[in-house]
């Protein structure tokens, strides 16, 4: 008899995410398994017992799934899972804390989009401003758009926090090869008159970019929200806003909204998913293979 596909899903969270659960089961796993309040120290061990109770073969229709809430603790998870394991003991592994890397992936290939179709660019040499970009969501789309050459800043509402985030990017994420800097959100007043793409990733329900801040940027191209809690965290930005101007802008400015990107987030996490269990060798995935996928899907649906 066949071996059946389990998913083995580790959160340093009380609760793993449902949405996560319903996702993997869609997506062709037999079983999701919950491992809830995992210590980082745990994984080894964890991941061990994974390897060493099925055959190679049935290796192939085993997997696991990273959760929690902090993005450099599930990429040191994913790093701790990946050297716990040796050929030919070794399944795939895929980290999706809170959904932050799929939804940065979603957010950035979506801008990306809009960059080219609308004003035939790209994010090179633009000014981003990251609003409430110090969580999982603002931390990896902003090393992925600094990563495809955007000038990113973080904004947040205490420097110190800001500034340690963009050097958490620089280091950790970016590997010394990108240059994010941080910014005080009482200042983005003045950021926004050079702004040419915002991302606004707070927490739901908080409005991070007003009416007067829309006026006031003379080079605003796109604007993307995570947000589908009203009110928006971009004024008169709609959930389903998918590239329509911005009402008040200056400069022909369009949005996206949250339900938007996440159409692109959805698909992506499903895709990841799916490649775990169709590889022929093992994968280990993070936000970068996320937006490897999002980009895919965009260019495969025009």
């Amino acid at each position: 008899m066949e071996k059946q596909f389990i998913l083995h899903m580790l959160t340093t969270a009380k609760n793993l995410s449902p949405f996560d659960v319903n996702m993997a089961l869609d997506a062709g796993w037999v079983a999701a398994i919950p491992y809830i309040n995992v210590e980082p120290s745990e994984v080894k061990g964890l991941i061990q017992d994974v390897i060493f109770s099925r055959s190679p073969k049935g290796l192939n229709r085993t997997g696991i799934f990273i959760g929690g809430r902090d993005t450099k603790q599930a990429r040191d998870m994913l790093k701790t899972a990946k050297n716990s394991m040796f050929p030919p003991f070794e399944v795939s592994v895929f980290a999706d804390p809170s959904g932050a890397f799929t939804t940065a992936a979603g957010m950035v290939a979506t801008v990306e989009n809009e960059l080219d179709t609308k004003f035939n660019t790209t994010l090179e040499g633009k000014n981003l401003l990251a609003l409430g970009g110090t969580g999982p969501v603002g931390q990896a789309a902003a090393v992925l758009a600094a990563q495809a050459g955007a000038n990113v800043r973080i904004i947040g509402r205490q420097l110190d926090k800001a500034q340690h985030v963009a050097d958490l990017c620089n280091d950790e994420f970016g590997e010394g090869k990108i240059s994010i800097q941080a910014g005080l959100d009482s200042d983005k007043s003045e950021y926004i008159k050079t702004a040419d793409v915002v991302f606004a990733t707070g927490a739901a329900g908080i409005e991070l970019l007003s009416a007067e801040h829309i006026a006031s940027a003379a080079q605003l191209k796109v604007a993307a929200d995570i947000n589908a809690v009203p009110p928006s965290g971009i004024v008169g930005l709609d959930a389903f806003d998918n590239g329509k101007e911005i009402e008040g802008t200056i400069s022909g400015a369009v949005g996206l909204g949250a339900l938007a990107i996440g159409n692109i987030k959805y698909q992506t996490q499903s895709q990841l998913l799916k490649q775990m269990i169709e590889s022929e060798s093992p994968v280990f995935l993070h936000f970068e293979h996320a937006f490897e996928v999002a980009r895919q899907i965009i260019k495969t649906s025009k």
